[in-house]
């Protein structure tokens, strides 16, 4: 066994240097705002509405002097004229589509619109309901278009008929709807004339009883409007077919394949009523009617001519 040196500690007991023992559980504080927290509205009002409060509290704090809200409106309002005076914002021309030159003319007067003029300034509602407003144009469609056009384009109205109220004439499109004043009846003889109180609101039975009538056209006048209910068809020679209110297309047809079969509106008739489709009345011309009596055997001597 060896010596035990002198200089070497004595075995004893062990002693250990322990930190004092952490409670784990929180503070009654952090217990509380743990738990708050935990609610869905606290957690939106801390996120959302603090940073909102907070900023609404320092823009009613600056705005709250009349002279930086003058500066800050000044600003905004130089910056937005900059903006939309650029130039590629400036509209300087008017184009028209889809009208004749007269119309066009008209149509360039009615925009009413001072250029160059920014496209911000520009109310395109207001300038289409003024262009609408004309006679001859059925829809219009207004937009800006780039290169600085105000680009308006329209459906034009046709004239198909003219009409005729006392001394005054107008045209009409297929709807009825006045198209334009007609200064004399040959400046448009190629459209069929109507006439009489009500004739605009029945243009589309008048189309169908011009087209029922092609064969004998050349011959036709004109349709004239009778008690606002029915047609009375005017030819050359003075004749004159008279229309029932209803069926009128179809009780002309069938007197145009008569006259093609017979020639009736060849010969001295004066009126053919069918009015009564199952009476048809012929009214003949005086000298005709005399020489149908004579045909007949009747004594004429006393009848006038």
């Amino acid at each position: 066994m060896q010596p035990v040196r002198p200089d070497f500690p004595k075995a004893g007991p062990r002693v250990y240097n322990r930190a004092p023992r952490r409670d784990p559980a929180p503070s009654v504080w952090a217990y509380r705002m743990q738990r708050l927290w935990l609610t869905p509205y606290f957690r939106v009002m801390a996120r959302v509405g603090l940073p909102v409060f907070l900023l609404a509290l320092a823009v009613g704090l600056y705005a709250g002097n009349a002279d930086r809200r003058a500066a800050v409106v000044g600003i905004y309002t130089d910056l937005k004229d900059k903006f939309q005076n650029r130039p590629e914002f400036m509209v300087g021309l008017v184009s028209v589509e889809g009208a004749s030159p007269e119309l066009a003319e008209a149509i360039r007067g009615r925009v009413d619109v001072k250029l160059p003029l920014s496209s911000f300034d520009i109310d395109l509602d207001a300038v289409r309901a003024r262009v609408e407003e004309l006679d001859a144009v059925a829809q219009a469609d207004v937009r800006v278009r780039s290169g600085g056009v105000l680009q308006v384009a329209i459906t034009e109205r046709k004239p198909v008929v003219v009409w005729r109220q006392g001394e005054r004439l107008e045209m009409l499109d297929e709807g009825g709807f006045r198209v334009a004043g007609l200064a004399a009846r040959s400046d448009r003889p190629d459209l069929p004339l109507i006439a009489g109180d009500g004739a605009d609101q029945a243009t589309d039975e008048a189309l169908e009883i011009f087209a029922a009538a092609q064969a004998i056209l050349p011959r036709v006048r004109g349709l004239v409007r009778m008690g606002e209910r029915r047609w009375d068809l005017v030819l050359d020679r003075n004749q004159k077919i008279m229309l029932p209110a209803v069926g009128a297309v179809a009780a002309l047809e069938r007197l145009m394949a008569l006259d093609k079969a017979e020639d009736v509106l060849a010969r001295d008739v004066l009126t053919v009523d069918l009015r009564n489709d199952k009476r048809p009345v012929l009214r003949l011309a005086p000298f005709a009617l005399n020489e149908h009596r004579k045909a007949l055997g009747i004594d004429v001597s006393g009848s006038e001519l």
